[in-house]
């Protein structure tokens, strides 16, 4: 079995982040990345079909500038045998990066494509069933557990309503969310290892240009300070007064 996992660099969640002076990107200089969490939730659901089933290899695949090898070899050192880092600094959306990924799809012919419901940084939960569809694959998202029996897929998926059974015949593509898995530490003896593993780099494979443009970020407002008040009547009033009710 071969399970492509495709990873993404982002801001680290638990860092604060600023806006560049110019308002059009986020000040990377000084800030820290990691791979997106949901994508590091689906590398260690892979280490875990591996460690069930037997025989499985995995690839990490991440698309982006030069700077994204660091990441990879993180996800190396959480067990992925291989990885592909897609070298470009082009602009990328959902629609872009599904594309890629289905060019690499059809090259290394994966059993899964296993990856996040969604970046951290732009929360757009559209890069896996743009993929799926490209592909005429069935697609199970919002993952919360995963097994392989057979050749199928059993999954639970989260919904609005609660948990969905799901059953897919493989190829598939999966999209994980949080409750599935908490990855693993990393031991020392699997960054050793990450060292000697393969990284490829390769140019696009495809031309396809993004339909969606960041035109701007702008810093939260400040949150006013708060006002103590005496009684019931008060508290509705100055609501009243700012048009809160």
């Amino acid at each position: 079995m071969k399970i492509l996992v495709p990873i993404k660099r982002v801001f680290d969640p638990y860092a604060k982040v600023t806006v560049a002076a110019d308002g059009l990107s986020l000040e990377a200089l000084g800030a820290k990345f990691e791979i997106n969490p949901f994508d590091e939730i689906a590398m260690e659901a892979a280490v875990q079909i591996r460690e069930a089933t037997g025989s499985v290899e995995i690839i990490a695949v991440s698309i982006g500038g030069s700077e994204g090898e660091e990441q990879l070899r993180k996800a190396l050192a959480m067990g992925a045998d291989s990885a592909i880092l897609v070298e470009t600094n082009d602009p990328l959306d959902s629609r872009v990066v599904a594309a890629e990924l289905e060019a690499l799809v059809r090259e290394l012919s994966p059993d899964i494509v296993l990856m996040g419901k969604l970046a951290t940084d732009g929360e757009g939960n559209q890069t896996g069933p743009r993929l799926a569809a490209r592909l005429g694959w069935p697609q199970a998202t919002l993952l919360s557990s995963l097994s392989i029996v057979g050749g199928v897929a059993k999954v639970r998926r989260e919904t609005d309503l609660g948990e969905e059974a799901v059953e897919l015949n493989l190829p598939a593509v999966l999209t994980t969310d949080l409750r599935l898995n908490e990855p693993r530490y990393i031991a020392l003896p699997g960054i050793i290892k990450a060292r000697s593993k393969p990284l490829e780099r390769r140019a696009r494979a495809t031309s396809i240009q993004p339909h969606s443009v960041t035109v701007g970020y702008a810093s939260a407002p400040t949150r006013p300070a708060g006002q103590r008040v005496n009684s019931v009547s008060e508290l509705v009033a100055g609501l009243n007064a700012r048009g809160a009710i």
